[in-house]
């Protein structure tokens, strides 16, 4: 598995729209989750299937209409590096707090 070299707020949505399911999600749930287009969505998914964090399957033919989708999942490593990743970005989104308990601004 190979690390992200960029992650922009739209990757962590996305992560964390994959973190919220167990099992396979299909990409038009991860766009509805995150709200973010699929112009957006789709080369992140790409992106993180090819460093290993994920994998995708299509569907195996159902009764429900319509194409089939492709369902995406984490590997086990990619779940442990996704969960790293969000708690990572949101340790850098939060603002510093001195001991007095006064915000930091930059």
């Amino acid at each position: 598995m190979e690390p992200l070299t960029r992650v922009t707020a739209s990757t962590i949505d996305v992560l964390a729209a994959l973190l919220d399911h167990d099992g396979s999600v299909w990409g038009l749930l991860v766009i509805k989750a995150t709200d973010r287009p699929a112009g957006t969505v789709y080369p992140i998914l790409e992106r993180l299937e090819d460093r290993g964090w994920i994998t995708s399957t299509w569907e195996a033919d159902s009764e429900r209409s319509g194409p089939r989708r492709r369902l995406y999942e984490f590997t086990t490593d990619g779940r442990a590096a996704a969960v790293d990743a969000c708690a990572a970005f949101r340790r850098r989104q939060a603002p510093e707090r001195r001991p007095s308990g006064r915000t930091v601004t930059s």
